[in-house]
């Protein structure tokens, strides 16, 4: 186990905020966790666990142990006549590892395409784009507590997942069982479901289909409508620095909906399963004339108004801070409590 000093995370984090970590640690396996648990003068230390960094906001320098998540390897687990089960270590990759499973015959896992970060974070964050979250593919998980050393397997249930939500992003309680702060995901299994089935519910793949003829389309093909939708309307954080969706889409009760289309009937909504209405945050924040603005270095994507961007660059002398990000942020939560009556929650962690 190396000890790494005042390491810079400007290029840990997408967004490009400029912060050291006091000390850093890279967790490559089990043993480098026990190494750090068993370690007299890190043994006790608060700690902040690390991977691809794109569902975070720095405030500051990182004063708490960070553990750099760098599990890696991707393997077919499992097949049956009903499922494939692939596992991939946390510190992969999430994107080339969606690319890895259509390459190798396993789909399932395409709506998910090009969404930054690592696996270990998915379900951390129950990620979800295009009508897919990951509990709607996700088997079990090996992970270790940061309390005990010991290591443990979850499965769906005991995730608690929900929108944007995991047992993951909540501390324990009593009665209770949360795992923030905790628990250190090492590796993650998907089921995957045969036979394959397109997941086309959602406007834009279903507009992409209709061009193509109607046909059904391959996993291939849905995976690459995926990027290039995405492509066209969120920057590359490796070009403009951002954590892409910023707040939740919220949710409301049909009587909430109701009142709000009666003075805005244009507003973007969707009915859900539970019989809750979910509003558009980005068609929100739209509303409230936020599109293109900025506070400091911090602005809001000319092309979708629900991504908080780095006007800054990479230059550490210009960069955004962390505190641009969260003014902006808290101004743009007012202006649409103070015209919708809907508080906007933000989906990244704030350190």
């Amino acid at each position: 186990m190396r000890i790494e000093h005042h390491v810079p995370l400007q290029s840990y984090n997408t967004f490009g905020i400029v912060a050291r970590a006091h000390r850093l640690v890279r967790i490559a396996s089990e043993a480098d966790v026990h190494a750090v648990l068993a370690d007299a003068e890190l043994g006790g230390e608060a700690r902040f666990v690390l991977g691809g960094g794109s569902n975070i906001v720095l405030t500051g320098d990182v004063r708490p142990l960070v553990l750099k998540v760098e599990v890696r390897g991707i393997r077919l687990a499992e097949e049956t006549e009903r499922c494939w089960v692939v596992e991939a270590g946390a510190g992969e990759n999430w994107h080339e590892t969606v690319a890895w499973t259509i390459a190798h015959g396993y789909p399932g896992l395409e709506n998910l395409a090009l969404i930054p970060g690592t696996v270990g974070a998915s379900p951390v964050q129950n990620i979800g784009a295009y009508g897919v979250e990951l509990q709607d593919r996700f088997h079990s998980l090996d992970a270790i507590d940061l309390q005990t050393g010991q290591p443990f397997t979850l499965y769906a249930a005991q995730c608690a997942f929900g929108y944007r939500d995991s047992v993951f992003k909540h501390a324990a309680a009593p009665g209770g069982f949360g795992l923030a702060n905790r628990a250190l995901i090492l590796r993650v299994r998907f089921l995957l479901p045969k036979p394959w089935k397109p997941e086309l519910g959602y406007l834009d793949l279903a507009r992409r289909q209709a061009e193509e003829g109607g046909a059904q389309p391959t996993p291939q093909q849905v995976f690459d409508w995926v990027c290039e939708i995405r492509r066209a309307k969120l920057p590359d954080w490796r070009v403009v620095g951002n954590a892409g969706s910023f707040f939740k889409n919220p949710t409301v009760s049909p009587e909430q909906c109701a009142d709000i289309i009666a003075r805005e009937p244009r507003i973007v909504h969707y009915p859900m399963a539970d019989g809750s209405i979910k509003l558009a945050a980005g068609w929100l924040i739209d509303a409230c004339g936020w599109k293109g603005k900025s506070v400091g270095n911090a602005g809001v994507y000319e092309k979708q108004a629900l991504v908080l961007v780095n006007r800054g660059g990479s230059d550490p002398a210009h960069a955004v801070t962390g505190g641009e990000v969260m003014t902006l942020a808290k101004a743009i939560q007012t202006s649409v409590y103070e015209r919708f009556g809907i508080r906007l929650e933000p989906e990244p962690v704030v350190v």
